[in-house]
């Protein structure tokens, strides 16, 4: 399972993953394709280490390679308010 852990500016620890990447190879990569969206970005689930609510993103698909830890603490915090 490929996963990010991005701190925001308050500290915390947040631990992002693919949703259903931790499925078998060949389920994964189907329920992934599935879980596309028109724009061609991935539901990605964000896990704080401390007491805020976990986050659903829909980004990149290279998202674990391609973003700077900044674009998705930001992407975070958009999507908390």
């Amino acid at each position: 399972m490929i996963q990010r852990e991005v701190t925001d500016k308050e500290n915390v620890k947040w631990t992002c993953v693919q949703a259903y990447s931790g499925l078998q190879e060949k389920l994964s990569d189907k329920a992934a394709a599935l879980s596309e969206n028109k724009e061609g970005k991935f539901t990605v689930v964000c896990t704080p280490s401390g007491g805020a609510q976990t986050v659903r993103l829909e980004l990149p698909e290279n998202w674990t390679q391609q973003m700077q830890d900044e674009e998705i603490v930001n992407a975070i915090a958009e999507n908390q308010r």
